[in-house]
């Protein structure tokens, strides 16, 4: 198919973008773009591809953006019930220790998760995955970690695989086990270290081998935070997961800097996610290294705070900095990347490019599938968005709606319902 007559075409060209080149969107306008096979074969001037096409089954993009499908690097997108009731206790002022202390908060969601059967996690989970879909998500990744105990989280697994073998948009699955320490281990933290390291992990290793050899290796994940797993045991958990073979993640300085970014890169993590309290020696260390840093504004947004990942210190380290909407059932239930990209502008200081390259092809770097997706260059996957605006700045500049109007995901055609009415 040849999509055409787009007025911006943001080809994102050129692999991840380190630094102050994020926001280089490689524009061509009045673009088009040329798949065969689920692939792309070929991005230019509309009036020369149609010209050397003129047989080629067509796509008007009627003067509208075109760009690659975002990428979300970070969601626990998979779990049971939900925790309405606590967001109104907290609004009417009570402190989240209190709510924890009465069974609430991820207690809450774990309790409700175990419960829940493969079908149940699946059937609650789709939904979201499919709004994801239609706000122009087509790669997410999806961690476990509500379960805390070894079936649940298998249990966890086997639904993420089944929704990835659904579609229509693509999962890049994490483990994290160690999310937090279940009741069952409150007071034995390391116990439940132990038992994510020497059964949790290995088993992993060989359930994946036998019942989804065709999906890349997940990730591991852990939350290095003061109250979950300290920077000791995070690295335990992390480095018995890298000697297994898997590839890494971290959840590093939401609440407190406890040195978990620079572990991440000593241990070549993919990706340090949330750094809110990042130290500068830490920001230093993510800009030399291959280590993404994932922010995610909706949190803070979610829990009213003030602080945000300080995108511009890591910008000036040299670091890749990538977007995420951290969608989960206590902090940011959200399934828009556009509004994650709407509050990095305003609490970041992301430019819409900037915010855009954080969204696509940093994404793709963070979850490691930036030479598959990411950008709409010759080889890579079609996976692109067709908007209802003609200028790449709506993103960012607009928030609360859905400017998405057709979905391409392995070279195949979804049209959003925006819910538009024509008058009478």
């Amino acid at each position: 198919m040849l999509i055409h007559s787009s007025s911006q075409l943001l080809t994102l060209k050129g692999g991840p973008q380190r630094g102050r080149d994020l926001g280089t969107l490689d524009i061509i306008e009045n673009g088009a773009v040329l798949f065969r096979n689920e692939m792309i074969v070929e991005v230019g001037n509309t009036d020369k591809l149609r010209a050397a096409n003129p047989n080629e089954p067509s796509l008007d993009a009627a003067g509208c953006v075109v760009l690659p499908g975002f990428v979300d690097p970070h969601t626990h997108v998979i779990w049971a019930g939900d925790r309405a009731s606590e967001f109104e206790m907290k609004m009417a002022g009570a402190r989240y220790l209190d709510i924890l202390a009465a069974g609430g908060g991820i207690l809450s969601t774990v309790k409700a998760t175990r419960a829940a059967s493969i079908e149940s996690l699946v059937a609650q989970t789709r939904p979201r995955l499919l709004r994801m879909f239609a706000h122009g998500t087509t790669t997410a990744e999806a961690k476990t970690g509500y379960g805390l105990q070894t079936a649940t989280e298998f249990r966890l697994l086997k639904a993420l695989v089944a929704l990835d073998h659904e579609g229509p948009l693509d999962l890049a699955i994490t483990f994290l086990g160690a999310h937090a320490i279940p009741p069952e281990y409150k007071d034995n933290p390391q116990g439940y270290t132990d038992l994510v390291c020497e059964t949790m992990l290995p088993m992993l290793k060989e359930w994946w081998g036998t019942h989804a050899p065709r999906l890349k290796m997940p990730f591991v994940d852990v939350f290095c935070e003061d109250k979950a797993f300290s920077l000791v045991q995070s690295r335990q958990i992390l480095q018995k997961a890298k000697d297994l073979g898997f590839p890494l993640k971290i959840h590093a300085d939401e609440f407190d800097n406890l040195g978990g970014a620079s572990l991440a890169v000593e241990l070549e993590a993919a990706s340090a996610d949330h750094l809110v309290k990042t130290s500068a020696a830490d920001i230093r260390a993510l800009g030399n290294s291959r280590t993404a840093a994932v922010a995610l504004p909706c949190t803070p947004f979610g829990l009213a705070e003030k602080d945000y990942t300080p995108a511009a210190e890591l910008l000036a380290a040299n670091a890749i900095l990538a977007l995420a909407t951290d969608c989960n059932p206590g902090t940011a239930w959200n399934e828009s990347m556009q509004f994650a990209m709407a509050l990095a502008c305003r609490y970041m200081g992301l430019t819409p490019a900037m915010a855009i390259a954080a969204a696509t092809i940093n994404a793709a770097y963070a979850i490691r599938r930036d030479e598959q997706i990411g950008s709409l260059e010759a080889g890579k996957e079609a996976d692109l968005l067709i908007l209802t605006v003609a200028d790449y700045r709506q993103l960012g500049y607009r928030f609360g709606t859905n400017l998405v109007k057709q979905v391409v995901k392995h070279g195949r055609v979804y049209s959003v319902d925006v819910g538009y009415y024509q008058s009478a």
